[in-house]
Protein backbone atom coordinates (compact mmCIF):
# COMPACT_ATOMS: atom_id res chain seq x y z
CA UNK A 1 0.00 0.00 0.00
CA UNK A 2 3.00 2.55 0.51
CA UNK A 3 4.16 2.84 -2.68
CA UNK A 4 0.51 2.69 -4.04
CA UNK A 5 -0.13 6.10 -2.02
CA UNK A 6 2.90 7.59 -3.08
CA UNK A 7 2.16 6.71 -7.03
CA UNK A 8 -1.27 8.34 -6.14
CA UNK A 9 -0.12 11.61 -4.77
CA UNK A 10 2.53 11.69 -7.72
CA UNK A 11 0.16 11.37 -10.76
CA UNK A 12 -2.44 13.73 -8.61
CA UNK A 13 0.14 16.62 -7.85
CA UNK A 14 1.29 16.25 -11.25
CA UNK A 15 -2.03 16.57 -12.74
CA UNK A 16 -3.15 19.40 -10.43
CA UNK A 17 -0.46 21.58 -12.18
CA UNK A 18 -1.11 20.39 -15.66
CA UNK A 19 -5.05 21.26 -15.48
CA UNK A 20 -4.02 24.79 -14.00
CA UNK A 21 -1.63 25.49 -17.31
CA UNK A 22 -4.47 23.84 -19.95
CA UNK A 23 -7.29 25.36 -18.16
CA UNK A 24 -5.64 28.83 -20.09
CA UNK A 25 -5.60 26.78 -23.61
CA UNK A 26 -8.83 25.51 -23.64
CA UNK A 27 -10.67 29.24 -22.34
CA UNK A 28 -8.12 31.52 -23.88
CA UNK A 29 -8.92 31.07 -27.74
CA UNK A 30 -12.60 31.97 -26.86
CA UNK A 31 -11.96 35.16 -24.59
CA UNK A 32 -8.56 36.14 -24.79
CA UNK A 33 -5.02 34.91 -22.72
CA UNK A 34 -5.71 37.80 -20.52
CA UNK A 35 -4.94 38.99 -17.10
CA UNK A 36 -8.25 37.89 -15.96
CA UNK A 37 -8.30 34.54 -17.16
CA UNK A 38 -4.79 33.92 -15.22
CA UNK A 39 -6.25 35.32 -12.16
CA UNK A 40 -9.32 33.15 -12.92
CA UNK A 41 -8.00 30.26 -13.17
CA UNK A 42 -5.27 30.81 -10.15
CA UNK A 43 -8.22 31.59 -7.85
CA UNK A 44 -10.31 28.70 -8.57
CA UNK A 45 -7.35 26.47 -8.19
CA UNK A 46 -6.36 27.67 -4.82
CA UNK A 47 -10.09 27.68 -4.16
CA UNK A 48 -11.02 24.42 -5.30
CA UNK A 49 -7.52 22.60 -3.25
CA UNK A 50 -8.65 24.68 -0.11
CA UNK A 51 -11.70 22.61 0.03
CA UNK A 52 -10.44 19.68 -1.26
CA UNK A 53 -8.00 19.37 1.81
CA UNK A 54 -10.67 20.32 4.28
CA UNK A 55 -13.15 17.43 3.20
CA UNK A 56 -10.05 14.84 2.15
CA UNK A 57 -8.74 15.94 6.09
CA UNK A 58 -12.47 15.01 7.54
CA UNK A 59 -13.42 11.79 5.19
CA UNK A 60 -9.99 10.32 6.43
CA UNK A 61 -10.71 10.76 10.28
CA UNK A 62 -13.81 8.88 9.27
CA UNK A 63 -11.92 6.25 9.00
CA UNK A 64 -9.09 5.43 6.26
CA UNK A 65 -10.19 3.38 3.40
CA UNK A 66 -7.88 2.56 0.01
CA UNK A 67 -10.61 2.19 -2.08
CA UNK A 68 -12.54 4.90 -0.83
CA UNK A 69 -9.12 7.12 -1.61
CA UNK A 70 -8.71 5.22 -5.23
CA UNK A 71 -12.06 6.28 -5.88
CA UNK A 72 -11.75 10.07 -5.41
CA UNK A 73 -9.21 9.63 -7.96
CA UNK A 74 -10.69 8.13 -10.44
CA UNK A 75 -13.63 10.46 -10.34
CA UNK A 76 -11.05 13.51 -11.35
CA UNK A 77 -9.68 11.49 -13.66
CA UNK A 78 -13.39 10.90 -15.49
CA UNK A 79 -14.24 14.58 -14.66
CA UNK A 80 -11.13 15.99 -16.74
CA UNK A 81 -11.20 13.46 -19.65
CA UNK A 82 -14.71 15.09 -20.01
CA UNK A 83 -13.38 18.78 -19.91
CA UNK A 84 -13.31 18.60 -23.78
CA UNK A 85 -16.49 17.49 -24.06
CA UNK A 86 -17.96 20.41 -21.77
CA UNK A 87 -15.87 23.08 -22.85
CA UNK A 88 -18.31 24.14 -25.94
CA UNK A 89 -21.50 24.39 -23.77
CA UNK A 90 -19.78 25.90 -20.56
CA UNK A 91 -18.76 28.66 -23.16
CA UNK A 92 -21.71 28.91 -25.00
CA UNK A 93 -23.48 29.88 -21.66
CA UNK A 94 -21.20 32.02 -20.22
CA UNK A 95 -20.90 34.30 -23.23
CA UNK A 96 -23.83 36.69 -22.06
CA UNK A 97 -22.66 37.66 -18.45
CA UNK A 98 -19.47 39.57 -19.61
CA UNK A 99 -15.98 38.47 -19.94
CA UNK A 100 -14.86 38.64 -16.95
CA UNK A 101 -17.65 37.23 -14.70
CA UNK A 102 -18.11 34.93 -18.17
CA UNK A 103 -13.90 34.03 -17.80
CA UNK A 104 -14.51 33.23 -13.79
CA UNK A 105 -17.74 31.12 -13.95
CA UNK A 106 -16.47 29.00 -16.79
CA UNK A 107 -13.15 28.02 -15.23
CA UNK A 108 -15.18 27.26 -11.99
CA UNK A 109 -17.56 25.24 -14.21
CA UNK A 110 -14.82 23.23 -15.77
CA UNK A 111 -11.94 22.98 -13.34
CA UNK A 112 -13.50 23.97 -9.67
CA UNK A 113 -14.77 20.28 -9.45
CA UNK A 114 -11.89 18.01 -10.44
CA UNK A 115 -9.37 20.18 -8.58
CA UNK A 116 -11.57 19.21 -5.08
CA UNK A 117 -11.26 15.87 -5.64
CA UNK A 118 -7.50 16.25 -6.42
CA UNK A 119 -7.22 18.40 -3.23
CA UNK A 120 -8.61 15.36 -0.78
CA UNK A 121 -5.82 12.99 -1.88
CA UNK A 122 -2.68 14.76 0.11
CA UNK A 123 -4.49 14.56 3.44
CA UNK A 124 -6.24 11.50 3.02
CA UNK A 125 -2.85 10.01 1.82
CA UNK A 126 -1.29 10.96 4.86
CA UNK A 127 -3.94 9.63 7.05
CA UNK A 128 -3.43 6.09 5.02
CA UNK A 129 0.35 6.26 5.35
CA UNK A 130 1.01 7.56 9.08
CA UNK A 131 2.17 4.86 11.40
CA UNK A 132 1.60 6.43 14.37
CA UNK A 133 1.53 9.96 16.12
CA UNK A 134 5.32 10.21 16.22
CA UNK A 135 5.98 9.96 12.75
CA UNK A 136 2.82 11.97 11.13
CA UNK A 137 4.76 15.11 10.88
CA UNK A 138 7.68 13.52 8.88
CA UNK A 139 5.29 11.71 6.81
CA UNK A 140 2.95 14.78 5.83
CA UNK A 141 6.27 16.86 4.81
CA UNK A 142 7.48 13.51 2.50
CA UNK A 143 3.90 13.65 0.54
CA UNK A 144 3.66 17.26 0.29
CA UNK A 145 6.98 16.90 -0.93
CA UNK A 146 6.76 14.75 -3.57
CA UNK A 147 3.43 16.28 -4.57
CA UNK A 148 5.04 19.79 -5.34
CA UNK A 149 8.05 17.89 -6.89
CA UNK A 150 5.41 16.32 -9.22
CA UNK A 151 3.58 19.38 -9.49
CA UNK A 152 6.52 21.43 -10.69
CA UNK A 153 8.27 18.47 -13.44
CA UNK A 154 4.29 18.53 -14.41
CA UNK A 155 4.41 22.47 -14.79
CA UNK A 156 7.48 22.23 -17.12
CA UNK A 157 6.48 19.55 -19.02
CA UNK A 158 3.24 20.54 -20.03
CA UNK A 159 4.39 24.12 -21.11
CA UNK A 160 7.51 23.43 -22.51
CA UNK A 161 6.92 20.15 -24.63
CA UNK A 162 3.27 18.33 -24.15
CA UNK A 163 1.31 21.32 -25.27
CA UNK A 164 2.63 22.07 -28.32
CA UNK A 165 3.28 18.66 -29.14
CA UNK A 166 0.47 16.58 -28.17
CA UNK A 167 -2.50 19.27 -28.19
CA UNK A 168 -5.28 20.41 -25.47
CA UNK A 169 -7.26 17.70 -25.99
CA UNK A 170 -5.69 15.13 -25.81
CA UNK A 171 -3.29 15.77 -23.06
CA UNK A 172 -6.56 16.60 -20.80
CA UNK A 173 -7.97 13.17 -22.05
CA UNK A 174 -4.25 11.85 -21.33
CA UNK A 175 -4.69 13.59 -17.18
CA UNK A 176 -7.62 12.08 -17.06
CA UNK A 177 -7.10 8.64 -18.36
CA UNK A 178 -3.64 8.52 -16.01
CA UNK A 179 -5.89 9.11 -12.98
CA UNK A 180 -8.63 6.29 -14.10
CA UNK A 181 -5.89 3.93 -14.44
CA UNK A 182 -4.52 4.98 -11.39
CA UNK A 183 -7.39 4.37 -9.30
CA UNK A 184 -7.89 1.06 -10.76
CA UNK A 185 -4.82 -0.15 -9.63
CA UNK A 186 -5.85 0.92 -6.20
CA UNK A 187 -9.19 -0.66 -6.34
CA UNK A 188 -7.35 -3.86 -7.48
CA UNK A 189 -4.14 -3.98 -5.37
CA UNK A 190 -5.34 -6.77 -3.42
CA UNK A 191 -4.84 -8.98 -6.81
CA UNK A 192 -1.22 -8.26 -6.94
CA UNK A 193 0.83 -8.14 -10.44
CA UNK A 194 -2.28 -9.34 -12.09
CA UNK A 195 -3.59 -5.26 -11.29
CA UNK A 196 -0.41 -3.71 -12.59
CA UNK A 197 -0.54 -6.05 -15.96
CA UNK A 198 -4.56 -4.89 -16.58
CA UNK A 199 -3.45 -1.40 -15.79
CA UNK A 200 -0.95 -1.04 -18.17
CA UNK A 201 -3.44 -3.03 -20.77
CA UNK A 202 -5.55 -0.27 -19.92
CA UNK A 203 -3.36 2.52 -20.29
CA UNK A 204 -2.32 1.33 -24.07
CA UNK A 205 -5.89 0.98 -25.02
CA UNK A 206 -7.07 4.50 -23.54
CA UNK A 207 -3.90 5.86 -25.16
CA UNK A 208 -5.08 4.75 -28.71
CA UNK A 209 -8.80 5.78 -28.16
CA UNK A 210 -7.54 9.08 -27.31
CA UNK A 211 -4.90 9.29 -30.07
CA UNK A 212 -7.86 8.07 -32.61
CA UNK A 213 -11.09 9.87 -30.86
CA UNK A 214 -10.31 12.94 -28.98
CA UNK A 215 -12.43 16.06 -29.97
CA UNK A 216 -9.45 18.19 -30.73
CA UNK A 217 -9.86 21.02 -33.62
CA UNK A 218 -8.50 19.62 -37.04
CA UNK A 219 -7.85 21.18 -39.83
CA UNK A 220 -10.89 21.34 -42.34
CA UNK A 221 -10.44 23.33 -45.31
CA UNK A 222 -14.06 22.73 -46.84
CA UNK A 223 -15.37 24.72 -43.77
CA UNK A 224 -12.22 27.42 -43.94
CA UNK A 225 -10.16 26.08 -41.33
CA UNK A 226 -6.84 25.86 -43.02
CA UNK A 227 -4.62 25.15 -39.55
CA UNK A 228 -4.67 25.10 -36.45
CA UNK A 229 -1.33 24.83 -33.63
CA UNK A 230 -0.55 25.13 -30.50
CA UNK A 231 2.85 26.95 -29.65
CA UNK A 232 4.60 27.61 -26.65
CA UNK A 233 2.08 31.38 -26.44
CA UNK A 234 -0.96 30.70 -27.66
CA UNK A 235 -2.99 28.49 -30.34
CA UNK A 236 -3.18 29.76 -33.92
CA UNK A 237 -5.54 29.28 -36.46
CA UNK A 238 -5.63 29.92 -40.19
CA UNK A 239 -9.20 30.72 -41.17
CA UNK A 240 -10.79 31.56 -44.71
CA UNK A 241 -13.98 32.37 -45.37
CA UNK A 242 -15.42 34.52 -48.64
CA UNK A 243 -11.97 35.09 -50.21
CA UNK A 244 -10.09 36.83 -46.82
CA UNK A 245 -7.32 34.94 -45.16
CA UNK A 246 -6.98 35.47 -40.86
CA UNK A 247 -5.07 35.01 -38.59
CA UNK A 248 -6.64 34.09 -34.79
CA UNK A 249 -3.95 34.19 -32.53
CA UNK A 250 -5.79 32.89 -28.94
CA UNK A 251 -9.08 33.94 -30.76
CA UNK A 252 -8.08 37.20 -31.57
CA UNK A 253 -7.51 38.55 -35.48
CA UNK A 254 -4.10 39.94 -35.59
CA UNK A 255 -4.11 39.06 -39.68
CA UNK A 256 -6.51 40.17 -42.76
CA UNK A 257 -5.30 39.74 -46.42
CA UNK A 258 -6.50 38.59 -49.86
CA UNK A 259 -5.00 34.99 -50.39
CA UNK A 260 -4.46 35.78 -53.92
CA UNK A 261 -2.15 39.37 -53.77
CA UNK A 262 -1.47 38.83 -50.12
CA UNK A 263 -3.19 42.38 -50.23
CA UNK A 264 -3.74 43.29 -46.40
CA UNK A 265 -7.57 44.04 -45.79
CA UNK A 266 -6.21 46.02 -42.59
CA UNK A 267 -6.70 49.68 -42.56
CA UNK A 268 -4.02 50.34 -40.20
CA UNK A 269 -1.30 48.65 -42.48
CA UNK A 270 -2.29 51.04 -45.29
CA UNK A 271 -2.14 54.13 -42.77
CA UNK A 272 0.77 52.70 -41.69
CA UNK A 273 2.50 53.24 -44.86
CA UNK A 274 2.18 57.04 -43.78
CA UNK A 275 5.17 56.66 -41.84
CA UNK A 276 7.22 56.05 -45.42
CA UNK A 277 6.30 59.45 -46.52
CA UNK A 278 8.04 61.16 -42.96
CA UNK A 279 11.32 59.76 -45.11
CA UNK A 280 13.15 60.97 -48.58
CA UNK A 281 14.64 57.47 -48.94
CA UNK A 282 13.83 54.32 -47.76
CA UNK A 283 16.15 52.75 -44.57
CA UNK A 284 16.13 50.63 -41.85
CA UNK A 285 14.05 49.69 -40.08
CA UNK A 286 12.82 47.52 -37.08
CA UNK A 287 9.02 45.87 -36.78
CA UNK A 288 8.05 44.56 -33.06
CA UNK A 289 5.65 42.30 -34.20
CA UNK A 290 5.59 39.90 -37.27
CA UNK A 291 1.81 38.83 -37.08
CA UNK A 292 1.31 37.41 -40.77
CA UNK A 293 3.88 39.84 -42.48
CA UNK A 294 1.86 42.37 -44.25
CA UNK A 295 3.76 45.25 -42.39
CA UNK A 296 6.85 43.32 -43.69
CA UNK A 297 5.37 42.67 -47.07
CA UNK A 298 4.50 46.97 -47.85
CA UNK A 299 7.18 48.54 -46.32
CA UNK A 300 9.56 46.04 -48.43
CA UNK A 301 7.85 47.15 -51.61
CA UNK A 302 8.80 50.51 -50.41
CA UNK A 303 12.37 49.61 -50.68
CA UNK A 304 13.25 49.25 -46.80
CA UNK A 305 15.48 46.93 -45.23
CA UNK A 306 13.98 44.85 -42.63
CA UNK A 307 14.41 43.51 -39.31
CA UNK A 308 11.22 41.66 -37.60
CA UNK A 309 11.43 40.52 -34.30
CA UNK A 310 8.55 38.01 -33.02
CA UNK A 311 8.41 36.05 -30.12
CA UNK A 312 6.55 33.15 -30.68
CA UNK A 313 8.34 31.06 -33.43
CA UNK A 314 4.41 29.61 -34.43
CA UNK A 315 3.68 32.84 -35.61
CA UNK A 316 6.73 32.74 -37.80
CA UNK A 317 5.78 29.60 -39.65
CA UNK A 318 2.63 30.18 -39.87
CA UNK A 319 3.31 33.49 -41.68
CA UNK A 320 5.32 31.29 -43.90
CA UNK A 321 3.16 28.68 -44.62
CA UNK A 322 -0.12 30.79 -44.98
CA UNK A 323 0.50 34.30 -45.91
CA UNK A 324 3.26 34.22 -48.38
CA UNK A 325 5.95 35.93 -46.42
CA UNK A 326 9.65 35.29 -48.32
CA UNK A 327 13.14 35.07 -46.16
CA UNK A 328 14.33 37.80 -48.57
CA UNK A 329 11.64 40.56 -47.65
CA UNK A 330 13.04 40.54 -43.68
CA UNK A 331 15.67 39.51 -41.06
CA UNK A 332 13.72 37.39 -38.78
CA UNK A 333 14.57 37.04 -35.03
CA UNK A 334 12.65 34.41 -32.55
CA UNK A 335 12.68 36.56 -29.22
CA UNK A 336 11.28 39.11 -27.10
CA UNK A 337 11.25 42.70 -28.34
CA UNK A 338 12.41 44.07 -25.22
CA UNK A 339 15.42 41.83 -25.02
CA UNK A 340 16.52 42.26 -28.73
CA UNK A 341 16.60 45.89 -27.90
CA UNK A 342 18.91 45.39 -25.31
CA UNK A 343 21.13 43.12 -26.78
CA UNK A 344 21.55 44.54 -30.09
CA UNK A 345 23.14 47.51 -31.20
CA UNK A 346 22.39 49.87 -34.35
CA UNK A 347 20.57 52.61 -35.36
CA UNK A 348 16.76 52.06 -37.42
CA UNK A 349 15.57 55.30 -38.85
CA UNK A 350 12.11 53.68 -38.35
CA UNK A 351 10.69 51.04 -35.74
CA UNK A 352 7.15 49.99 -36.24
CA UNK A 353 5.40 48.19 -33.05
CA UNK A 354 2.55 46.01 -34.32
CA UNK A 355 2.69 43.57 -31.10
CA UNK A 356 -0.54 44.82 -29.62
CA UNK A 357 -3.90 42.26 -30.15
CA UNK A 358 -7.30 43.43 -28.14
CA UNK A 359 -6.61 40.93 -25.44
CA UNK A 360 -2.78 41.40 -25.32
CA UNK A 361 -0.78 44.48 -24.55
CA UNK A 362 2.65 43.24 -23.35
CA UNK A 363 2.91 45.55 -20.83
CA UNK A 364 6.78 45.86 -20.98
CA UNK A 365 6.76 46.98 -23.95
CA UNK A 366 4.38 50.45 -23.61
CA UNK A 367 6.46 51.88 -20.02
CA UNK A 368 9.01 55.00 -20.19
CA UNK A 369 11.65 52.43 -19.92
CA UNK A 370 10.64 50.33 -22.73
CA UNK A 371 10.19 54.12 -24.79
CA UNK A 372 13.79 54.75 -23.48
CA UNK A 373 15.12 51.80 -24.74
CA UNK A 374 13.27 52.00 -28.32
CA UNK A 375 14.58 55.97 -28.99
CA UNK A 376 18.09 54.74 -28.02
CA UNK A 377 17.53 52.50 -31.00
CA UNK A 378 17.11 55.01 -33.16
CA UNK A 379 18.60 57.43 -35.47
CA UNK A 380 19.11 61.11 -34.76
CA UNK A 381 15.79 61.79 -36.99
CA UNK A 382 14.46 58.28 -36.27
CA UNK A 383 10.34 57.94 -35.71
CA UNK A 384 8.56 54.98 -33.78
CA UNK A 385 5.24 54.44 -35.27
CA UNK A 386 2.81 52.48 -32.95
CA UNK A 387 -0.78 50.05 -33.88
CA UNK A 388 -3.06 50.39 -31.11
CA UNK A 389 -6.49 49.02 -30.67
CA UNK A 390 -8.71 50.89 -28.78
CA UNK A 391 -12.65 52.14 -28.11
CA UNK A 392 -12.86 55.08 -29.09
CA UNK A 393 -10.43 57.94 -30.37
CA UNK A 394 -9.78 59.23 -26.79
CA UNK A 395 -9.25 55.89 -24.73
CA UNK A 396 -7.59 55.78 -21.70
CA UNK A 397 -5.04 53.32 -23.55
CA UNK A 398 -4.05 56.19 -26.27
CA UNK A 399 -4.14 58.86 -23.69
CA UNK A 400 -1.33 56.90 -21.28
CA UNK A 401 0.55 56.01 -24.38
CA UNK A 402 0.80 59.34 -25.67
CA UNK A 403 1.52 60.68 -21.95
CA UNK A 404 4.17 58.17 -21.76
CA UNK A 405 5.59 58.48 -25.15
CA UNK A 406 5.79 61.93 -24.84
CA UNK A 407 8.32 61.34 -21.35
CA UNK A 408 11.25 60.53 -24.23
CA UNK A 409 10.06 62.03 -27.53
CA UNK A 410 9.53 65.81 -28.54
CA UNK A 411 6.55 65.22 -30.63
CA UNK A 412 3.78 62.92 -30.57
CA UNK A 413 0.43 62.46 -33.18
CA UNK A 414 -2.21 60.20 -33.05
CA UNK A 415 -3.86 58.92 -36.21
CA UNK A 416 -7.25 57.76 -35.60
CA UNK A 417 -8.82 55.09 -38.75
CA UNK A 418 -12.46 53.63 -36.84
CA UNK A 419 -15.47 55.59 -37.26
CA UNK A 420 -17.44 57.00 -35.54
CA UNK A 421 -14.91 58.23 -33.12
CA UNK A 422 -16.45 56.07 -30.31
CA UNK A 423 -15.69 52.95 -31.71
CA UNK A 424 -13.57 50.04 -31.85
CA UNK A 425 -10.75 50.02 -34.15
CA UNK A 426 -7.06 51.18 -34.52
CA UNK A 427 -4.79 54.34 -34.18
CA UNK A 428 -1.33 54.89 -35.05
CA UNK A 429 0.78 56.54 -32.26
CA UNK A 430 4.01 58.54 -34.10
CA UNK A 431 6.35 59.76 -31.73
CA UNK A 432 10.18 61.81 -32.47
CA UNK A 433 12.23 64.06 -31.73
CA UNK A 434 11.62 66.02 -35.09
CA UNK A 435 7.95 67.36 -36.16
CA UNK A 436 5.91 64.59 -37.67
CA UNK A 437 5.37 65.93 -41.08
CA UNK A 438 4.74 64.30 -44.43
CA UNK A 439 7.26 65.22 -47.57
CA UNK A 440 4.17 64.77 -49.60
CA UNK A 441 0.55 65.02 -48.74
CA UNK A 442 -1.95 61.94 -49.25
CA UNK A 443 -3.50 62.07 -52.75
CA UNK A 444 -7.15 62.60 -52.82
CA UNK A 445 -9.49 59.26 -52.34
CA UNK A 446 -11.33 58.54 -55.06
CA UNK A 447 -13.03 55.57 -53.65
CA UNK A 448 -14.74 55.53 -50.09
CA UNK A 449 -13.26 51.76 -49.73
CA UNK A 450 -9.97 52.13 -50.61
CA UNK A 451 -6.44 52.89 -49.24
CA UNK A 452 -6.14 56.38 -49.97
CA UNK A 453 -8.92 57.26 -48.24
CA UNK A 454 -7.91 55.57 -44.45
CA UNK A 455 -4.61 57.61 -45.06
CA UNK A 456 -5.82 60.70 -45.95
CA UNK A 457 -8.61 60.10 -43.34
CA UNK A 458 -5.86 58.76 -40.70
CA UNK A 459 -3.95 62.44 -41.45
CA UNK A 460 -6.76 64.37 -41.57
CA UNK A 461 -8.15 63.76 -38.12
CA UNK A 462 -4.99 63.93 -36.43
CA UNK A 463 -4.66 64.43 -32.94
CA UNK A 464 -2.89 65.37 -29.94
CA UNK A 465 -3.86 64.31 -26.86
CA UNK A 466 -3.89 66.18 -23.96
CA UNK A 467 -1.68 64.30 -21.87
CA UNK A 468 -2.24 66.92 -18.32
CA UNK A 469 -3.52 64.99 -15.50
CA UNK A 470 -2.81 61.60 -17.53
CA UNK A 471 -1.11 58.62 -16.15
CA UNK A 472 2.30 57.16 -17.37
CA UNK A 473 3.08 54.09 -17.72
CA UNK A 474 5.89 52.59 -15.88
CA UNK A 475 8.07 49.34 -14.87
CA UNK A 476 6.72 49.75 -11.62
CA UNK A 477 3.03 50.51 -12.54
CA UNK A 478 1.25 49.90 -15.26
CA UNK A 479 -2.15 49.06 -15.00
CA UNK A 480 -2.25 48.37 -19.04
CA UNK A 481 -3.51 44.76 -18.41
CA UNK A 482 -7.03 46.28 -17.79
CA UNK A 483 -7.41 48.73 -19.48
CA UNK A 484 -7.09 46.59 -22.49
CA UNK A 485 -10.18 44.31 -21.34
CA UNK A 486 -12.89 46.55 -22.27
CA UNK A 487 -11.39 46.16 -26.14
CA UNK A 488 -10.66 42.76 -25.93
CA UNK A 489 -14.69 42.23 -24.95
CA UNK A 490 -15.69 44.62 -27.21
CA UNK A 491 -13.68 42.79 -30.52
CA UNK A 492 -14.50 39.01 -29.67
CA UNK A 493 -18.26 39.59 -29.45
CA UNK A 494 -17.46 41.22 -33.06
CA UNK A 495 -15.45 38.06 -33.37
CA UNK A 496 -17.60 35.66 -32.38
CA UNK A 497 -20.53 37.42 -34.67
CA UNK A 498 -18.63 36.68 -37.90
CA UNK A 499 -17.44 33.04 -37.12
CA UNK A 500 -20.20 31.85 -34.79
CA UNK A 501 -21.79 29.52 -37.61
CA UNK A 502 -19.21 27.49 -38.20
CA UNK A 503 -17.19 27.62 -34.92
CA UNK A 504 -14.44 28.50 -36.40
CA UNK A 505 -13.05 31.50 -34.10
CA UNK A 506 -12.95 28.75 -31.07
Amino acid sequence: MSFYVYLAVIVSGASVLAVEILGTKVIAPFYGASLYLWSALISVTLAALSVGYAIGGRWADRGPNLRRFAAVIGLAGVWIALIPWMRMPVLAATESVGLRMAVLITATALFFPPLVLLGMVSPYAIRLKAASLDVVGTTAGNLYAISTVASVVAAIATGFFLIPNMGVSRLLLLIGLALVVTSAIGMALRSGAKAIVVAALVFGGGAVVIVRASPSVTVNPEWGLLDVRQTHYAEIRVVERDDTRYMLIDGGTHTIVDPRTWESRFPYVKVLDLAQWMFAEPGEMLLVGLGGGSVVKSFHRGGWRIDAVEIDRGVVETAYAHFGLKSDEARVFVMDARQYLITHDGAYNLIVMDAFGSSSIPFHLVTEEAFALVKSRLSADGVLAMNVEAVGWDDVIVRSLSATAQRRFAHVTVLPIAEPPDQIGNLILLASDRSIVLRDEPPIPMDRFSADYDRAHAWDNRFEVDTIGVQVLTDELNPIDVWAERVNLVARRQLHTVFSERGLAW
